[in-house]
This record gives C-alpha cells, sequence and structure tokens, in this order.
C-alpha cells in the first residue's frame, strides 16, 4: 500500500518553545516528503506564541491541551514539548482522550508524575514514547549488534551556558541522554550511585559527575556540565577484547579491539581508560580516517571506523513514532525505559545533595 493511499495521522504539538518548534519542523518535513501525517494545531499558554502560529503556519492554536480537545480535531497523537514540570498533565488529559503522545525528556520531574503517565497509558491502550533521541543517534544504531557484555563506560556531554531549560539541572537536562544510553546498554539493573554536583551560573546543579554500579558488575562515570567552554558529546565503553567510542555529534563509531587484554576486571578497565587507554583511545580518534583494520601505534590494538548511516536523530525519532502509532508496537523508547532513566537521574541528584550537605555546601 502506497503512503497515499493511508489516512494521514492528524497531530498536535503542545507547546511552542524550541523543542516544539523543532518538532513542527520535523513533521512538516515528513508530510511535505510524502510521510502521511498532519500537523492539526498547535498549543502555548503565551498568546504571542499563539499569535505566530497562525500568521506563520496557518494552524488554529489553543491555550491549553483542554482548549485543544474541546475543538474535537479528532486527534491521533501528540508531541508534548512543554517545561518538565507540566508533561504529566499534558500527557495525561491527552492519553486519557484516546491520542498517543511522544513526551520531551524527562518523561516528567516525579517518579509519581511518570506513574501517572504510565497508568494513563495503559489504562487507555495509548503509545507513549518519550523523546531521549541519542537513542536514534546512527552512531547507538551501529553499536547495538556489537554489544557482548559491556563492562565500563564513560560519558561526557558538556555544553555552553545558554538560558534554556534552566526549570531542570544539568541532571535532567544535559546527563540523563547517556543515562537512558548506558542504560540500554548495559541491561542490568543499578546497585550504587555516588555523584557530586554543583551550581554555578544559575540556582540549579550546572556541571555534575556521577559513578554508577550495576547488579551486572559494569561500572559506569557520566559527567555533564552546561558552564563548559566547549560542546563535547562522547560515550567511550569497554567490553572483553574491545572498546568502542561514540561521538554522538559526528555520529561517528570508533571500534579498537585490544588483543592483549582477555580478562581484565571493570576496575582494571576503569584503570585503563583513566590513564593510558584513554590517551590511545585520543590518538586513535586524532586519525578517524585511519584505515579500517589497520594496526594501531599501540601493541595489540587495531582500529576500524565502524560504518554508520547518517541521519537526523528528532527526524528518526519521530518517524520511529509515527510508526509505533501506527503498528501499536512498544516504541524504542518505552514510558517504562523513560521512568528508569528517570529514577536514576532522580538518585544522582539526591547523592549530589547528600555530598553537598556533607561537604557543607548547602
Amino acid at each position: 500500500m502506497s503512503s497515499a493511499s493511508v489516512v494521514p495521522l492528524r497531530v498536535a504539538v503542545v507547546g511552542c518553545g524550541a523543542f516544539g518548534r523543532n518538532h513542527l519542523r520535523v513533521y512538516q518535513t515528513l508530510a511535505t516528503s510524502g510521510v502521511p501525517v498532519q500537523v492539526v494545531a498547535l498549543v502555548d499558554p503565551n498568546p504571542g506564541a499563539r499569535e505566530l502560529a497562525v500568521r506563520d503556519h496557518g494552524l488554529p492554536a489553543f491555550a491549553t491541551v483542554a482548549d485543544l480537545l474541546a475543538a474535537n480535531l479528532s486527534l491521533d497523537a501528540a508531541s508534548v514539548c512543554t517545561p518538565t514540570v507540566h508533561h504529566a498533565d499534558s500527557a495525561v488529559a491527552l492519553l486519557e482522550a484516546g491520542v498517543d503522545v511522544l513526551i520531551e525528556k524527562p518523561i516528567a520531574p516525579s517518579l509519581a508524575d511518570a506513574d501517572r503517565i504510565l497508568a494513563a497509558a495503559a489504562g487507555h491502550a495509548r503509545v507513549v514514547q518519550v523523546g531521549h533521541l541519542e537513542r536514534f543517534n546512527p552512531a547507538v544504531t551501529a553499536a547495538l549488534p556489537l554489544l557482548h557484555r559491556p563492562m565500563f563506560f564513560e560519558a561526557h556531554r558538556l555544553s555552553v551556558f545558554t538560558p534554556r531549560s534552566l526549570d531542570v539541572d544539568v541532571v535532567l537536562d544535559l546527563m540523563i541522554h547517556d543515562l537512558d544510553v548506558v542504560l540500554a546498554l548495559a541491561d542490568s539493573t543499578v546497585r550504587e550511585v555516588r555523584a557530586v554536583g554543583l551550581p554555578v551560573l544559575s540556582r540549579e546543579v550546572d556541571i555534575a559527575n556521577a559513578r554508577v554500579e550495576f547488579e551486572s558488575g559494569a561500572v559506569a562515570n557520566f559527567t555533564a556540565s552546561r558552564v563548559s567552554t566547549e560542546r563535547v558529546r562522547k560515550l567511550r565503553f569497554f567490553q572483553p577484547h574491545q572498546y568502542l567510542s561514540l561521538d554522538f555529534a559526528r555520529q561517528d563509531l570508533l571500534m579498537i579491539d585490544v588483543t592483549a587484554a582477555a580478562s581484565l576486571t571493570p576496575q582494571q578497565l576503569e584503570a585503563l581508560l583513566a590513564g593510558s587507554g584513554k590517551s590511545e583511545v585520543a590518538a586513535a580518534e586524532a586519525k578517524p580516517d585511519r584505515p579500517a583494520g589497520a594496526e594501531h601505534p599501540s601493541a595489540g590494538l587495531s582500529l576500524r571506523k565502524v560504518p554508520t548511516e547518517p541521519g537526523e536523530p528528532l527526524r528518526l525519532e519521530i518517524e520511529a513514532f509515527l510508526s509505533a502509532v501506527r503498528t501499536r508496537e512498544t516504541p524504542r523508547v518505552s514510558g517504562a525505559a523513560a521512568r528508569d532513566a528517570l529514577a536514576l537521574a532522580l538518585a544522582i541528584q539526591d547523592s549530589i545533595r547528600d555530598h553537598r550537605s556533607r561537604s557543607g555546601l548547602v
């Protein structure tokens, strides 16, 4: 059946800030390219934003989700791009009205709110997908078939300061992307969390470091900052005989075979990455055009650049959401998976508060 013969899904975008405008852009691009989807309305409490929606897009705009639902527009789905504190109220109202939802990350500000969303989705047989878009990054997609018991992860996500998403701290703003990815790759429950963090330019924590141990024995270190002088989006992880380096921004995946490291413990892997191993990764990444299978300058190491299929993660995310709406399949980033990422983020926040209290910083 051609896409032309499929009835377009009728979608609303709730929240016309930066995230909402990007969702609108992607939906409209997909529609122009022949994907059967149609944005039929926008929602924003700001009168100016609603006026721009009408003027620039010719779309009806409503002040509240209740007003949207009262208009009886026969909605199939909606993107919820409001500030995090409003996610649950907006999503639950839509779900109870029979509308599938794509919610920007994090799923909610609290586990209680996340559970409200999941209960509404289950009670009304609705799809909930959450916008952890790095799961759709081509580098992550390319890494999935290569997984075999990863045991040590190191994630760095650094940004320059912008007056955006200041309603949440850096853990819920930036680090949660890597928490979600590592939870998916590690495929294990969390055993222990230790973290430190400080506010720098805002009232919330702007820079944080967390160490997470899993029941599998795997260890993960996360660093996130929104007060950096550079932009970094990288994840490195060790598994038996290999370590892999993902550059989210470049959508690159580098794999280094460690033929001499047959039986390292997670602690030894961590020491290797913190010391000479880290410099080897840096040296390899400095020359990404090295031929596939080439020997690394260090004895026992060979590297190759894993092929990736370039693509905009947000577009891939929205395409996956629309597919889930049509097929009723569980999304790649389900509400339950997003709740797990939120639970870990909140545990990290608790550890940061405890450390600051013990250190006399509160």
